[in-house]
Parts: C-alpha cells; sequence; structure tokens
C-alpha cells in the first residue's frame, strides 16, 4: 500500500468517528429552570431556559428558595422552583423514533408560603409512572442528602412531544408538587437483552422497556462529572467506595494519562474514557485473593426487574487466561469455571472497552437472600487456573426495568439512628412546650415572691447597717447547682456556697458583669474557637490577667457537668508540667512531651470525626517512646506502624458517613458482627489467618467494654492498656514466641505522681524491642495513666 492509499485511508476514517460523533450529539437537548424567569448557565456553562414555554397549566407559582444549601455546586436551577397545587403539564418536543434521557431536579427547600414537608406528588411521563406519591423531602432526608436527581431512560414512543405531568397527591392535605430543573436529552439506543442471572433460558429485553439509572459508578476513580461525560449525555459517575462492603476494598488500578482507548466494539458514549482507565482488584496476593472477595451492596425497591452492566477494559495484561474470575449476583452465578469472566477474551486485546449485562428479579419475599438489596461479588476463578488469581472492575450501572408502565416506588424509611434522632427532637420540642406553659403559669407567682423577698432584705439590710453579700445566679443553661456570689464593696466575684467541696477550695467564680467587660460583651471578634458545648471567647479579667471563656450553646443540652469536672479536675493539679511527676522532671524530653500531649489533646475533640483510633492513639505512644528514647542517645525514632500488629479494622476511621448506613459507626458495626459472629469477616483480609482467635476475642471483648453506654462499666485506661498487652501475649504464644503472662505488675509509676498502676505495652514499631523493653524503670512511667482513676 503505498503513502497516498494509507493518508486516503487515515482521512476516510477520521470523517467516519466525526460523523458517528456529530450523529450520537443532539442539537435539541432541553434544560429547563423552572421557576426561573431568563435564560441562565450553570458553573459547567450548560445553559438552561425559563419552563414558561412548555409549561401548558397558567395557574402555577414561581418560587425562590429562601435557603441555599452549602452543598449545592450551582444555584441553578436549584434556587427556583415550579410549584403546583393542582395537576399540570409540561409539553416538549422529541423525536418519537428516538430513546431520550429524562432527569428530574428536586431541592426540597424552604419556600414561601409553602411547608415542604406536606409536598408529595406524582409523576408521569406519557404513559409512564416515574413517581407515585413522592416526598422529595423525605427522600433527602433518609440519603442525607440536600437536593436530588431522578434519571430515566424512555424508550421510543413514535410520538413527537413527551408529556410530562405532575399531580399533587389526594392522601395529603395541603399537599403541593414542585420541580427546579427538567432535562430532555436525545440518546443512541446502548440496551438490548440480559441473561437473567440464574437462569440460562430466560432473558430480560431491556431494548423495549423504560428504565430508571439507579447507580452509576466510576470504580477505583474519582466522580466524573457531566462535562466530562461521553457522547453529549452529562451522566454523573461517582466513586463507587460507598458501597463496598466489608473490610475488602481491594486496591485501585489507574492507567497513565496518555493511555489509549479504543472503542472498537461499541458505541463512545456507552461510557467515557476515565471509567475504563481506573479499576479496582483485589490486589498482588493471588493465596489471599482465593479465599476473599470484593463485594458491592445496594439497596433497590422490591418486586422490580434491574440490568446490571458491568464495565471492563484491561490496561495492565494483553493475553487470555492471564486473569480470570468468577462474577456472582445476588448469591447466583453470573459467571464462573469454564464460563470465568476474562477481559482480554471478551474485548479482544489491551485498551479495548467492553461490557456485560445481567438481568436479575428481586422480589420482597427473599428477605435476607436479596430483598431491598443487590450484591455484586467477585473472586479469581480456581478452575481456570489463570496465571494471575485476581479480578477486577472499571465501571458499574444499575438500571431499574419498568413493570406494566410503572417505575415507582416507596419513599424510603430512615435510618434507624435517624428515626431515633428525630424521635428526640420531637421530644425536645413537646418538652419545651410543656416547660413553657407551666413556666408561664408559675412566673407570675414567682415574680411576686422574688419581690416580697426583695424588700424584706432590704429592710433588714438597712436596718442592720452592716455590709453584706447579695447573691446572684449564673444563667449557665442545663442543670447546675452552682452559684456565685459578688461583693458589693469591691465589685470581685468569690466562692459561691452552692459549690462541690473541692471547687469550692480551688475556683474562682465570675459575675456575669466581669465576663461581659472582659469578652466586651462577647464581641465576635474576640472569638477564638467553637465546640460542643459553644463558643470560646479570649479576654481580659482584672485589667491584665488573660483568660480563655467559654459560652454555653442553649441548644447543645450537654457538656455543663463535664466541663465542671474538667476544671476541677485540671485546677488541681495546675498547668500540663505542674502534673508531671516530680521524679521525672528533667528526664521528660520537650518533643517527647509535646507528642503526648498532641494526642492526648485530639482524643479530647468534641468532634468524633477528629478523634483518632485506637490504633493511630497507640502507634502516637509509641513514637513518643522513640522520641524520648532519641533524646537518651538509645535509638533513632522510626514513625511507622510496622508490620507486627496492623489495625484490625482495616485502616479505616471511627466515623465514616461515605459507608452504608450499618457501617458508619465502626463501634456499632464491630459489636453487630461480634453478636453475629462474623467478626472475623471485617478483619483486614491481609490478616485473615494470621491472628488467633484467642486474641481476636480478648481485642473484641475490650473494644467491647470500651463501648459500653454506662461510664462505671467502662475500663480504666490501665485495664485497656493491659487487656491490649495480653492480647499480643496470646498472639505471641500463638506463634510459639513466648507465654501469656497476665499479670498487671506494679512498678509502673503514674505520670500524675502514682495514682493507680499504669502498662506499658509495644505496638508495632520498629521491631527493635519487645513489651518487655517498655518496663524499665526509666520508661515505665512515662505512659501511664493522666485520667481520674474514679471515671468522670
Amino acid at each position: 500500500m503505498n503513502e497516498k492509499t494509507r493518508s486516503l485511508c487515515s482521512l476516510l476514517c477520521f470523517f467516519s468517528v466525526l460523523i458517528v460523533s456529530i450523529s450520537q450529539s443532539n442539537g435539541q437537548d432541553i434544560a429547563l429552570s423552572c421557576g426561573a424567569s431568563e435564560p441562565s448557565s450553570d458553573p459547567d456553562k450548560k445553559k438552561w431556559e425559563p419552563d414558561t414555554k412548555f409549561l401548558k397549566t397558567p395557574d402555577t407559582v414561581h418560587a425562590t428558595a429562601t435557603y441555599q444549601d452549602p452543598s449545592l455546586l450551582s444555584t441553578i436551577p436549584y434556587m427556583t422552583a415550579r410549584i403546583f397545587t393542582a395537576p399540570a403539564t409540561y409539553e416538549i418536543p422529541v423525536k418519537g423514533d428516538k430513546r431520550h434521557l429524562l432527569r428530574l431536579h428536586f431541592y426540597p427547600s424552604a419556600y414561601t408560603g409553602h411547608n415542604i414537608d406536606d409536598s408529595y406528588f406524582s409523576v408521569a411521563a406519557n404513559d409512564v409512572t416515574l413517581l407515585s406519591n413522592f416526598s422529595a423531602s423525605i427522600t433527602c432526608q433518609a440519603l442525607t442528602q440536600a437536593y436530588l436527581i431522578r434519571e430515566y431512560s424512555l424508550a421510543p414512543t413514535l410520538k413527537d412531544v413527551l408529556t410530562i405531568t405532575f399531580t399533587p397527591s389526594d392522601k395529603h392535605p395541603k399537599s403541593f408538587a414542585f420541580i427546579n430543573g427538567i432535562e430532555v436529552i436525545e440518546m443512541p439506543e446502548l440496551f438490548d437483552t440480559a441473561v437473567l442471572v440464574g437462569f440460562t433460558d430466560q432473558t430480560a429485553d431491556a431494548k423495549s422497556a423504560n428504565l430508571q439509572t439507579m447507580f452509576r459508578l466510576n470504580v477505583g476513580g474519582q466522580d466524573i462529572p457531566g462535562s466530562q461525560d461521553s457522547g453529549g449525555l452529562t451522566r454523573t459517575w461517582y466513586n463507587d467506595a460507598p458501597y463496598i462492603f466489608s473490610a475488602g476494598l481491594g486496591v485501585t488500578l489507574q492507567a497513565s494519562n496518555n493511555f489509549r482507548i479504543d472503542y472498537q466494539k461499541m458505541p463512545v458514549s456507552t461510557a467515557p474514557p476515565d471509567v475504563y482507565k481506573t479499576a479496582r482488584s483485589q490486589g498482588p496476593n493471588g493465596d489471599i485473593n482465593v479465599n476473599s472477595n470484593l463485594t458491592w451492596m445496594f439497596q433497590v425497591d422490591t418486586n422490580f426487574t434491574y440490568i446490571m452492566r458491568l464495565h471492563f477494559c484491561e490496561f495492565q495484561l494483553s493475553k487470555v487466561n492471564q486473569k480470570a474470575f468468577n462474577i456472582y449476583i445476588n448469591n447466583r452465578t453470573a459467571q464462573a469455571d469454564t464460563n470465568a469472566a476474562d477481559i482480554i477474551a471478551w474485548s479482544g486485546g489491551k485498551g479495548v472497552p467492553t461490557y456485560k449485562d445481567y438481568a436479575m428479579y428481586v422480589d420482597a419475599s427473599n428477605g435476607g437472600a436479596g430483598g431491598e438489596e443487590v450484591s455484586l461479588q467477585m473472586t479469581p476463578s480456581k478452575f481456570a487456573k489463570p496465571e494471575y488469581l485476581d479480578s477486577q472492575l472499571n465501571g458499574l450501572e444499575i438500571f431499574k426495568m419498568d413493570t406494566m408502565k410503572n417505575l415507582a416506588g416507596p419513599n424510603p424509611k430512615p435510618s434507624p439512628m435517624q428515626a431515633n434522632e428525630d424521635g428526640k427532637k420531637e421530644f425536645r420540642r413537646d418538652k419545651r412546650i410543656t416547660a413553657f406553659i407551666i413556666g408561664s403559669t408559675s412566673g407570675v407567682a414567682a415574680v411576686l415572691l422574688c419581690a416580697l423577698c426583695f424588700t424584706m432584705y432590704q429592710r433588714k439590710r438597712k436596718f442592720q447597717g452592716s455590709d453584706s453579700y447579695t447573691s446572684s445566679w449564673l444563667p449557665i443553661y442545663g442543670n447546675s447547682h452552682t452559684s456565685a456570689t459578688k461583693s458589693t464593696i469591691s465589685g470581685k466575684s468569690n466562692t459561691g456556697s452552692h459549690l462541690s467541696n473541692l471547687a469550692a477550695g480551688l475556683c474562682r467564680r465570675f459575675t456575669l458583669s466581669e465576663i461581659k467587660h472582659g469578652t466586651q460583651n462577647f464581641d465576635e471578634s474576640n472569638v477564638i474557637g467553637v465546640g460542643g458545648f459553644g463558643k470560646v471567647y479570649k479576654g481580659v479579667i482584672d485589667g491584665t490577667t488573660k483568660v480563655a471563656i467559654k459560652k454555653s450553646n442553649p441548644n447543645s443540652e450537654q457538656g455543663l457537668n463535664e466541663f465542671e469536672t474538667e476544671i476541677e479536675l485540671l485546677s488541681r493539679k495546675g498547668t500540663l508540667e505542674d502534673i508531671i511527676d516530680p521524679n521525672l522532671k528533667g528526664k521528660i524530653d520537650h518533643e517527647c512531651l509535646k507528642k503526648f500531649a498532641d494526642t492526648a489533646e485530639k482524643c479530647l475533640s468534641d468532634s468524633g470525626l477528629d478523634r483518632p483510633t485506637m490504633g493511630d492513639v497507640l502507634w502516637n505512644l509509641e513514637f513518643a517512646l522513640q522520641l524520648q528514647e532519641t533524646a537518651d542517645g538509645s535509638r533513632q525514632p522510626t514513625p511507622s506502624r510496622g508490620g507486627e500488629t496492623e489495625d484490625l479494622d482495616g485502616g479505616r476511621p471511627a466515623l465514616n458517613p461515605s459507608l452504608p448506613k450499618e457501617q458508619v459507626s465502626l463501634g456499632d458495626w464491630a459489636m453487630n458482627c461480634k453478636r453475629k459472629g462474623t467478626l472475623e469477616d471485617i478483619i483486614d483480609p491481609n490478616l485473615k489467618g494470621k491472628i488467633d482467635h484467642e486474641c481476636l476475642k480478648k481485642f473484641a471483648d475490650t473494644a467491647e467494654k470500651c463501648l459500653s453506654d454506662s461510664g462505671l462499666d467502662r475500663p480504666t485506661m490501665g485495664d485497656v492498656l493491659w487487656n491490649l498487652e495480653f492480647a499480643l501475649q496470646l498472639q505471641e504464644t500463638a506463634d510459639g514466641s513466648r507465654q501469656p503472662t497476665p499479670s498487671r505488675g506494679g512498678e509502673t509509676e503514674d505520670l500524675d505522681g502514682g495514682v493507680g498502676g499504669g502498662i506499658a505495652v509495644n505496638v508495632g514499631g520498629a521491631g527493635e524491642h519487645d513489651v518487655s523493653d517498655l518496663s524499665s524503670e526509666e520508661n515505665s512511667g512515662i505512659f501511664s495513666q493522666i485520667v481520674n482513676p474514679k471515671g468522670r
């Protein structure tokens, strides 16, 4: 083939791709900002036009949201809305022989004259019911989202008009419908028949079905915004991490930026290249992979058929049977053994994307086997004997198929935690109302009684002609049993008679006037911090003394008892330097003490999300010890967790809102697994089979005691450290390196001067010393309890 022929072929290929791209894009896409009066553009430069031209119902209300949630990425189209108190219809011109994407945008905010909690309505597109008795407010609360997008793929109807009807529910008084934005996008036909999982002779016809997009994930990669989608469909692809079940997160893979995705067997609009350039696999250790799996869990509506589309693209391997794996959907085999998944065999080469569609019916009678949940599991195929024992997934989509022209599901139920919190709020509101009524009726009597007492007191004082003290209560919210007195001569505060015995000898009680004067009447410019108790102000007392003043938040209803206990406890010993045992002063390195204090400060954080895990605490304490040993010249600091002991929770934080609801709290999830006898399922796969059963049992029992609701039942830090040391000894015994010695000993001194018996323990680290190294007389007292041994 000569040079001219090659050039001509290249030119023809270029124009062919250009024609396909143009045919896939659509110039008739419509984006309506409902309730808006003029055209506008969002941050992605998508143009939104007012909806009045397509609205066929005259009696409607256009409204503006009175509050903008910080999570809104754009005010368009969410800050304006169209409200309907009666059935209303939009008519949008479309091509009847084409499939269309329909997106409905909802922002259940406050709108003048309307209570969003009263909004229940139905939505239909032509003759297909999309939503029924729908509450955007309940849905967003259950999903912990500020706004909501519902996306549908509507099959061709041979009609040139798409009719969208909003109907307020007649089951709820004052009900109304609303909509913030509507998108209609012409799309190519991307669906076909799919085999029903578990039935080789049954299929589901997605090509003629109306579909609702339930999930669209970029597996192993970051979120992909609509502006970076392919085919002009402006779909958003989300990260898959929140849907991964158990601690087996696997590893994420990413191709180089210049790696080319070759769309040989499917249109570009199937998925953008970024989906195929990232993936999640189980990892390089085949021995671990064959005994574990990658698992995703999804909440869905029952009594519907679903299409699960799995996207694959191999950008590392290039030969058949280098990687073969089994796929299970809802515990049913989709690909396995002789029919194991092989990406190269399916696609035909490296860098060539492909996908597989699987259909499943989710019945409410399935219960635990699949009711309201759809699971996807992948594990290497032993039968195929591939070169690498691993599995891989690049992208995932789940679509709901209509049943008799219906796609509507029920409103989601809030999680038990959220329902409990809502109940508490309702109880507090009722309690406040009751308290207001009781207070109002008794207020007059109280005022009269106080006036009478004040008059008698003034007469007595005048008659006696001597100096005295007037009692005044500080306006602290909550249950307080302390008061302050102020000298009428000096104007300075003294200790009141209602203080505890300890506080009476230690604490000075300030009057409100002193506090206001010191903070310039709580000037906001003096705020230096905000916590769960309230705001913290800087101030000046007695002219020169600089102080920090906490102002209680009346809505928090927490912290008073703890705050007073903290003052009493810390005032007894003075500053951090004052509470160090005199025998240790001058021996502790400054950097070691600083690391210790920083760790303690993080543990006392008001926000649970900011508190470190127990693994982080123990690692920081060990590193502080290494700093001390470095100062002594015995070793160099090695700030590494090491390999002897790894986090049993897989390294995740104590609270992770991105996980499924039952897994948000690590403590609750772990205790639930412990009760079910499945605690080993949440252990990092790299540790499975290596942890002794008795060691794990001791560790779990210790954690369970620490999570007790009653403070009296929770162990002291010394007990915790002793149990962790004993668990470590059990592990070493199982490894044959030593025998357990469950004795606490009494040699360890406390940092606060000898209260209680502390235990030093080695955790991971550099592995240069074992537990016995920390029991030396020189270092044994550094990491002991600094807490009140009797609890708070």
